[in-house]
Formats: C-alpha cells, sequence, structure tokens
C-alpha cells in the first residue's frame, strides 16, 4: 500500500487538531501542524510567518511520502491556493489525498472552544499565541468555498469517537 495525505482543514477550535493528532498515532503517521511550524518560524526570525509556514509544511510532506511514510496535515487551509498546494504535492509523490474539512457548527461552542484555549508549552513556547475570537471571525470572513471533494466532519453534533469511526471509514481503516 502506498502512503497517503490527509489534510485537515477548518477554522481554529474546530476540532481538527484532536482529530489529526489522534489519527497521525493511529496510522503511524508523520503529523504536520502549520501552527508548529509558524511558531517556530515566528519564535527564529521574531517575524509572523506568512506563507513560509506552508511552504515547509509542503517541503515537509513531500519529504515523508517520498519515504512511504502517510502524512497527516493540519491547518486551517482557508484558500484555495493552499488547497491546490497540497493536492499538487499528493500528485508529485503519486499518492491519493482525503481532504477532511473540520467544522463546528454551534456557535456558542466554538467561541467557548477558542476562548479556553492555551498555546502548548512543548510546542509553542514563546512568542505564538492561539488566535482570539475576534480573529478566527476576521479568518472566518476570507475562508474560501470549497471546489474539491472533502470530508465534512461536524464536531458540535457528534461524539468524538463517532467521528474518528466515520473519519476511519472514509480511510479504508
Amino acid at each position: 500500500m502506498s502512503a497517503q495525505m490527509i489534510v485537515f482543514s477548518g477554522l481554529p477550535g474546530s476540532g481538527k487538531s484532536t482529530l489529526a493528532r489522534r489519527l497521525a498515532g493511529h496510522l503511524g503517521a508523520a503529523y504536520l501542524r502549520i501552527d508548529s511550524v509558524e511558531a517556530a518560524l515566528l519564535n527564529a526570525t521574531g517575524h509572523p510567518a506568512s506563507v513560509e509556514g506552508y511552504m515547509v509544511a509542503y517541503t515537509l510532506a513531500a519529504d515523508q511520502l517520498e519515504l512511504g511514510l502517510d502524512v497527516v496535515a493540519d491547518c486551517v487551509n482557508p484558500l484555495q491556493v493552499t488547497r491546490d498546494a497540497w493536492a499538487a504535492v499528493a500528485t508529485r509523490a503519486g499518492c491519493p489525498l482525503l481532504n477532511i474539512e473540520v467544522v463546528c457548527s454551534d456557535v456558542a461552542e466554538h467561541r467557548r472552544r477558542v476562548e479556553t484555549r492555551q498555546a502548548d508549552p512543548a510546542t509553542h513556547a514563546g512568542q505564538w499565541q492561539p488566535p482570539t475570537w475576534a480573529q478566527v471571525q476576521d479568518g472566518a470572513h476570507d475562508y474560501e468555498p470549497w471546489t474539491a471533494s472533502r470530508v465534512v466532519l461536524d464536531t458540535a453534533t457528534r461524539a468524538p469517537d463517532a467521528l474518528f469511526a466515520e473519519l476511519l471509514s472514509h480511510l479504508g481503516s
């Protein structure tokens, strides 16, 4: 079986990192989290990352796929150009791509999650901080509609174990 690329997309606080981490552990896959990459770049340079975080992650993903490892990417992925770039990485590696969009349809719950998040000191020590609710809302306005096929998982309507079982069914596991 060849390597596969699974890209989790969605607004901060939607629950994508929880599902992506769990899936990466289950598969023994490489886990690439854009927040971690951007935190490292900010801490190293003192400047917030723009496209650099995604560019680093695309390169790391390609390296892992070339080794035959599955890759689970965890990112907001709000733009068609970023979605196309992930697809190009998978195409160049000759592997399948599964896009997972994670949403939280309950606005009050989504806001609660965002407002109670803490920076993970193990991976985000330094200047990086999770976004505020106002920043998430601003980002939501720039989140482009999807044109590619994807699986949509709503973390407000189903328990984590049920969502994970559905996710595995899409992978054929």
